[in-house]
């Protein structure tokens, strides 16, 4: 686990299990959000956004900590990943960390809403045909996260 792709709906906790792997596994944390967003929370464009992902993706290791939605371009970093982890939490739980954490824009409640039917699919199959060789982790509850924090702590293999 060295090159760590971490996805999930917004509010789902993708951020706080970036910051405790890389405590854990001394991998650098690259938070997407911040290379992505432009002042007035402006998209990057694709192409640049591609660009920037194969800069960032370029170290040895790191934990990559971001879902864009519909703004993403996923190839890119998936293609560099060992290990992928997707945090496929409720809507009402994310909804619910959402609400104590900040305001949002309207945009990103409908893709928080939207996600197992329209965003889920399409990162299953994003990482079936560019991470293919990775080792994916599906994590639908805080149960299921405890145990793999457990096995990280563990210091066991994930594969």
């Amino acid at each position: 686990m060295k090159r760590v792709v971490l996805l999930g709906r917004g509010g789902s906790g993708k951020s706080t299990l970036a910051a405790r792997l890389g405590a854990l596994t001394g991998l650098p944390v690259i938070e997407l959000d911040k290379h992505f967003w432009r002042p007035g929370l402006e998209a990057t464009p694709p192409d640049q956004w591609a660009a920037v992902q194969g800069e960032l993706a370029r170290g040895e290791g790191w934990i990559m900590d971001g879902d864009l939605g519909p703004y993403d371009v996923l190839e890119v970093r998936l293609q560099a990943a060992d290990t992928v982890i997707l945090l496929d939490f409720s809507f009402w739980r994310c909804a619910w960390r959402t609400i104590r954490r900040s305001r949002e824009r309207a945009d990103f409640w409908i893709w928080v809403w939207t996600y197992r039917r329209r965003s889920r699919p399409l990162l299953l199959s994003a990482i079936a045909t560019h991470a293919g060789d990775a080792t994916l982790h599906v994590i639908r509850n805080p149960r299921a996260l405890r145990r793999f924090m457990a096995q990280v702590t563990a210091g066991q293999s994930l594969d």
